[in-house]
């Protein structure tokens, strides 16, 4: 299916050098595993951005980041992915989010993020390194979810982190964020987090198994990865302020000031390498990661 994608927003200063999108191959004939959606291809709609999505720069800081990057986001339709998504889009990236169940493609075509369907418990590399074509970034915020059980935090939370990473890798995605989780250090070497039900213990061993697997990766190729653990995720309206660190006490976070911050991290190459931890605090997104990068 060919599409085109989602129209750049009018009337927002731009900073920073321009980029025309990179297109992201298409098959003429795609599989059944592997349809698309794009939000143009159904209306002219203006992409709906909730209004409590802290803008990047918010707290008094300047807007500063490329634009017309594309951006896959696997587990496109996750609390935060949409939020990630709807922020994306409103500063004129370009938007597609996979997802397993094509449902769901009409609530990101309403944010105006473009669709796959592809199920990454299943999908080949070969798949995922057709939908990751041409892609400038990928964030792997995928997950089993409330109620699933230890087989599928493997098969989700760890197994498909790997398969997008691969994919990644052989599409030569320069940049790739993977959302983990606070705490998956107490799982560390066979260690066992006192008064923790097996099933969450499962999920931070297939977090920590994630992360692993990139931190293998450094010095074998171009990909240019940084994994942030947010604290107990919140619903909570964000600030667009912080506490970003490698290592914070553990709090919680909005789920809007996380995708904010995902959003700076996927402009500062200069993070990259790195594992952080997040949660709620008084710095503003961008000087956050701005200090982290001085910092280095």
């Amino acid at each position: 299916m060919t599409s085109a994608h989602p129209a750049t927003p009018q009337g927002r200063p731009r900073s920073g050098p321009v980029r025309e999108p990179s297109a992201l191959t298409r098959n003429p004939r795609p599989s059944r595993a592997l349809a698309r959606t794009d939000p143009e291809s159904e209306s002219s709609r203006t992409p709906v951005v909730p209004a409590t999505l802290p803008r990047l720069g918010a707290g008094g800081e300047g807007d500063a980041y490329l634009h017309g990057m594309h951006i896959v986001i696997a587990g496109g339709h996750g609390q935060v992915a949409r939020r990630l998504g709807a922020l994306a889009v409103a500063r004129g990236d370009r938007v597609t989010g996979l997802v397993r169940n094509p449902a769901q493609l009409p609530d990101l075509s309403q944010l105006g993020v473009g669709g796959v369907v592809l199920d990454l418990e299943t999908a080949t590399t070969a798949a995922v390194t057709e939908a990751l074509r041409g892609a400038d970034a990928v964030v792997f915020a995928a997950g089993a979810g409330p109620g699933s059980g230890a087989a599928r935090k493997d098969t989700v939370d760890r197994a498909a982190a790997v398969v997008v990473a691969d994919g990644a890798a052989a599409a030569g995605v320069p940049r790739l964020l993977q959302v983990s989780a606070m705490g998956v250090d107490s799982v560390r070497d066979g260690g066992v987090p006192g008064g923790r039900e097996e099933v969450f213990v499962a999920y931070l061993r297939a977090k920590l198994a994630a992360e692993e697997d990139l931190r293998a990766r450094s010095g074998s190729g171009t990909l240019r990865w940084t994994i942030i653990r947010p604290g107990r995720l919140t619903d909570s309206p964000g600030t667009g302020r912080v506490r970003l660190a490698q290592s914070v006490p553990r709090a919680s976070v909005s789920r809007d000031d996380v995708a904010a911050v995902l959003l700076a991290l996927l402009d500062e190459p200069g993070t990259a390498g790195m594992t952080l931890e997040l949660v709620a605090g008084e710095t503003p997104v961008s000087r956050a990661v701005r200090e982290l990068v001085e910092a280095s």
